[in-house]
């Protein structure tokens, strides 16, 4: 009988991952990554002119999108996106390391304060910003007649709430990092 060919590797990227992270970490980054993304998501169905619950008058009422305004939507969740997404760099290879495809700099090592500082400060303003906006969420929507009322309210708060998380896992991601690449290089 010949013999049947084992089937080609499946390539992971779990080779992406820094050395010495641990899956908890790596989890907790992938979580930090996604905080951002409902959020993102109400804004882009409000830049789309689909109804959130805004009254007339508010400058988020559903007549006043689609229009250069999406735009300026759109942009905040690209940003946000892209800052959601860089917290994977401290448990990924080029978090440690700049990639080779990167002229000149490729394949240096990025020294640990480079990061981990920026990343900690990220995590307390964010931290900060959130719990502030969040403390002052009712106050300020209550005394709003625009503002969303009954599931609109809902589904917006709701789509926030995992923004609070994100300031949060920075700071263990931070920690972790420095602590990390302090013993290990």
């Amino acid at each position: 009988m010949p013999a049947v060919a084992a089937p080609a590797a499946v390539t992971t990227r779990a080779t992406d991952t820094a050395a010495h992270v641990s899956p908890w970490m790596r989890r907790a980054a992938h979580a930090a990554a996604l905080t951002v993304l409902p959020s993102c998501l109400w804004r882009l169905v409000m830049a789309a002119g689909v109804p959130l619950g805004f009254g007339v008058g508010s400058p988020h009422h559903h007549a006043q999108y689609p229009g250069w305004g999406s735009l300026a939507l759109v942009a905040l969740c690209v940003l946000q996106e892209c800052l959601g997404l860089a917290s994977l760099g401290l448990v990924q290879r080029w978090g440690e390391e700049v990639p080779r495809w990167v002229p000149v700099l490729g394949g240096r090592r990025i020294h640990r304060l480079l990061v981990a500082i920026p990343f900690a400060l990220a995590a307390v303003a964010v931290t900060v910003l959130a719990c502030a906006m969040a403390w002052f969420w009712n106050g300020v929507n209550a005394g709003d007649p625009t503002a969303p009322r009954g599931l609109g309210y809902w589904a917006m708060t709701l789509s926030y709430v995992p923004v609070l998380l994100w300031g949060p896992l920075l700071a263990v991601l931070s920690a972790a990092y420095w602590c990390r690449r302090r013993t290990h290089g």
